[in-house]
C-alpha cells in the first residue's frame, strides 16, 4: 500500500481531535485529511440522523463537525456603554433596625478594590483581594464589629449619572452565612433586570462582609465589602453589560 493508501485507511478511525491533528502535520496529509468523508464518517459517530440527508445541511461535513462538536470559544465582547466612572454605588448595613453602615461609593473606588492589606491576612486570601477581575471591593473604615446573634441585612442601588437613574442590585437580604474558612459572611439577590430582556433571570449578585479571624466566635471584625456577579459576570467588562441590563427607574 502506498502511503496515501495507508492514510486513507487509518484517518475515518480517528476521532476529530486526531484528525484535526494530522491536518497540520505537512501539506499532504492536510489536503487528505480534509476529504469530506473522513468528516462524515465523524458526524455520522455523533449525530447518525444527520448523515441520512442526500446533502449534509452545511457546506460541508467537516464545517459541521468544526461548529457544532465542542462549545464555541467566549466570543470577545463589544465595548459596554457604561463605565465604572458612569456608576455609584449606595450601600446601607443594618443589625436589626440599627444602620451601620451607609456610604455613596463611587464606581472606580468600587472596583479598584483593597489597596492596603490589612496585616494577619492569609496568602491565599491576599491573592484573593488582589486579583481585580471578577469582583468589586471597599475597605471598611473604621472596622465593623458585628455580633454573630445578631439579624445582619444589606441593600445595594447603583446609580447611573449619565442619565441619572438608579436599579436596585440587593434589597435587605440577609448576611445568613458565615464562611470561616475563607473569612467572608455572605449574603446574595437575584437581579431585577429590564423587561427589555425577557429570558435573563436567575442570575444572582452576591455581596460579602469580609473579616479577620480574631480568635472571637461571637463576633466578626469586618475590614472589607465584597460584591460579585460570577453567575454570570467575571471580567469588568461582563460586569458593567450585566449592570446595564438592569431594570433602571
Amino acid at each position: 500500500m502506498s502511503n496515501e493508501e495507508i492514510l486513507k485507511a487509518v484517518f475515518p478511525l480517528l476521532d476529530g481531535a486526531d484528525l484535526a491533528s494530522c491536518m497540520v502535520v505537512c501539506k499532504r496529509w492536510r489536503d487528505i485529511a480534509r476529504d469530506d468523508y473522513f468528516w462524515k464518517c465523524l458526524c455520522a459517530r455523533r449525530w447518525p440522523s444527520i448523515c441520512k440527508r442526500p446533502n449534509p445541511p452545511t457546506v460541508t461535513y467537516y464545517k459541521l463537525y468544526q461548529t457544532f462538536y465542542k462549545r464555541q470559544h467566549r466570543r470577545t465582547l463589544l465595548p459596554p456603554r457604561l463605565s465604572f466612572e458612569d456608576l455609584e454605588f449606595f450601600i446601607d448595613i443594618w443589625t436589626e433596625d440599627k444602620l451601620i453602615f451607609s456610604e455613596v461609593v463611587p464606581g472606580p473606588v468600587f472596583q479598584n478594590g483593597i489597596k492596603n492589606i490589612p496585616p494577619g491576612i492569609a496568602e491565599m486570601l491576599r491573592l484573593h483581594l488582589e486579583d481585580p477581575d471578577y469582583k468589586m471591593t471597599i475597605p471598611v473604615e473604621p472596622r465593623l464589629t458585628v455580633l454573630l446573634c445578631q439579624t445582619v441585612t444589606v441593600s445595594v442601588l447603583v446609580g447611573r449619572k449619565d442619565s441619572n437613574r438608579v436599579a436596585c442590585i440587593i434589597n435587605k437580604s440577609k448576611f445568613d452565612y458565615i464562611d470561616r474558612t475563607a473569612y467572608r459572611a455572605h449574603a446574595f439577590e437575584y437581579l431585577d433586570f429590564s423587561p427589555d430582556y425577557p429570558f435573563t433571570s436567575g442570575i444572582r449578585a452576591w455581596i460579602s462582609l469580609r473579616f479577620i479571624d480574631d480568635k472571637n466566635e461571637g463576633i466578626i471584625n469586618v475590614y472589607g465589602i465584597e460584591m460579585d456577579f460570577c453567575d454570570a459576570a467575571n471580567s469588568k467588562e461582563e460586569v458593567l453589560w450585566l449592570l446595564d441590563m438592569l431594570d433602571w427607574k
